[in-house]
């Protein structure tokens, strides 16, 4: 166990134990945090993934025991200790119902505390070899790819959260980059299915031969090689959710096997005589525009309205650009940490070119891009001349901006609005002019495109508010 990976928070509103308790641990070589509030160390577990929480039972905002409440409903996997002056064994009881790993009393045995700390790790880390454990330990301790308050992501989170406790099918669509992937973890994580397996499966990874073993099993001499009964996908998926990636590239013969399982939940491992039944949630994802896909004769219709009882779509980067302030100071958040920097932030010059940028790569290429900042930028704030090359180039050169075939006259208008206030003037009379409309009418458009907060940060220095 490398300790100085390890999380621990301390929680006393007695500040002298606190900082006792805190500066102890930190000799043991553990990352100790410490908060003298509840709500203070609620802010701090929203934030940062804790291994282990130390709290007193008795505090004036909040009891321990109120604190493990909130707290495992934000993260479920946090070992918790409570400490008390007033221990009874029917707190005691009442901490373990909740979840407590185990109960120490005041005045404090530090070795007893040392040794309880590292039990408690111990039994934690071989919890977490359960695959669906490790899964939930990893989404909390990577950024996410949807944070947003655009129109365009709150549709998203907001049907993502409506089917999530149904057991229906969801087909995500979206381009290369986009969080899909994400989002079925988020449904999983919100419907009653939440504590079995997410089992995800990359179909386009997967050679036609090897396919039909690797979703159904195969039983042992089935083929060379075969030396044991191997369960497939489906089957380590049972109770849980079954996530088919990149489902567009599933061959012909894959995409028929799909249909028979997801029509009657039963199937055979390859080699065996057995009918098995499971009872699996399907969520699949695509980057294909899959309807054109079925209609060239390369996907079966049958199979495609299957998957598409629930259709969502995962807009591009570029269409919600408005998104991208908030995308790149969650991920200066986490890379900071995760590398141990310094905190760090973009001007305002340096976010608003990234807001032009288009942006190919979607939010995975933003946050790779925030993640090579962190690593390689020495200053505390960011400026334009230390953005990569590609970025400073394109925004030379963007003196046009793409309409695509189908696009809504708004969402055409609102790029041209967009494009005029960040490449021409920010000055919105001047905005309005060249566009042919009146003041009054260009501010009502804002507010309507949700494009207000983005010309406000444009505004030229002495220009007025709305």
């Amino acid at each position: 166990m490398d300790k100085s990976k390890i999380n621990i928070l301390v929680v006393d509103d007695e500040r002298g134990l606190c900082a006792g308790v805190q500066e102890a641990l930190k000799r043991e070589g553990y990352a100790v945090d410490a908060a003298t509030e509840a709500p203070a160390a609620l802010k701090l577990i929203s934030d940062r993934l804790y291994n282990l929480v130390l709290t007193d039972m008795k505090m004036p905002e909040m009891s321990g025991l109120q604190l493990l409440k909130e707290a495992k409903q934000k993260s479920r996997d946090t070992m918790f200790i409570l400490m008390t002056a007033y221990g009874t064994v029917e707190s005691a009881v009442a901490a373990m119902k909740e979840g407590a790993y185990d109960y120490l009393s005041k005045p404090l045995d530090m070795q007893r505390l040392r040794a309880l700390v590292l039990k408690a790790l111990e039994f934690q880390a071989v919890v977490a070899e359960n695959n669906e454990l490790r899964l939930r330990l990893q989404k909390r301790s990577e950024p996410s790819l949807l944070v947003g308050n655009s129109e365009a992501i709150r549709k998203v989170t907001q049907l993502a959260n409506e089917v999530a406790r149904s057991d229906v099918t969801v087909l995500l669509e979206g381009e290369s980059g986009t969080g899909k992937e994400l989002v079925a973890r988020s449904i999983h994580m919100k419907s009653t299915r939440a504590d079995k397996a997410f089992i995800s499966v990359n179909c386009a990874a997967l050679p036609e031969q090897l396919l039909e073993a690797e979703l159904f099993g195969h039983v042992k001499g089935a083929f060379t090689g075969a030396m044991a009964d191997k369960p497939g996908r489906f089957q380590l998926a049972d109770d849980g959710t079954l996530f088919l990636d990149e489902i567009g590239d599933l061959s012909a013969k894959g995409q028929g096997d799909l249909l028979r399982v997801l029509e009657d939940g039963t199937f055979r491992m390859v080699g065996g005589t057995k009918m098995i039944r499971v009872n699996v949630r399907v969520l699949a994802a695509t980057n294909k525009k899959l309807q054109e896909v079925v209609a060239a004769g390369k996907f079966r219709e049958d199979l495609f309205y299957r998957l598409q009882i629930v259709p969502v779509f995962i807009p591009p980067l570029r269409e919600h650009p408005e998104d991208i302030p908030l995308l790149i100071e969650s991920f200066l958040e986490h890379f900071t940490a995760k590398h141990k920097r310094r905190r760090k932030k973009l001007s305002g010059e340096a976010i608003q070119l990234c807001q032009r940028f288009p942006w190919p790569g979607n939010v995975r290429q933003l946050r790779n891009v925030v993640e090579r900042l962190v690593l390689t930028c020495r200053n505390s704030t960011i400026e334009v001349g230390e953005l990569p090359d590609f970025l400073r180039a394109h925004d030379q050169s963007a003196t046009t901006f793409t309409i695509r075939p189908g696009m809504s006259l708004a969402e055409v208008e609102k790029l041209l609005i967009r494009q005029t206030l960040t490449h021409v003037t920010p000055n919105r009379d001047e905005a309005a002019k060249m566009l042919g409309i009146s003041r009054r009418s260009l501010q009502y458009k804002l507010k309507q495109y949700g494009l207000l907060k983005e010309a406000q940060e444009t505004d030229e220095p002495n220009g007025e508010k709305s």
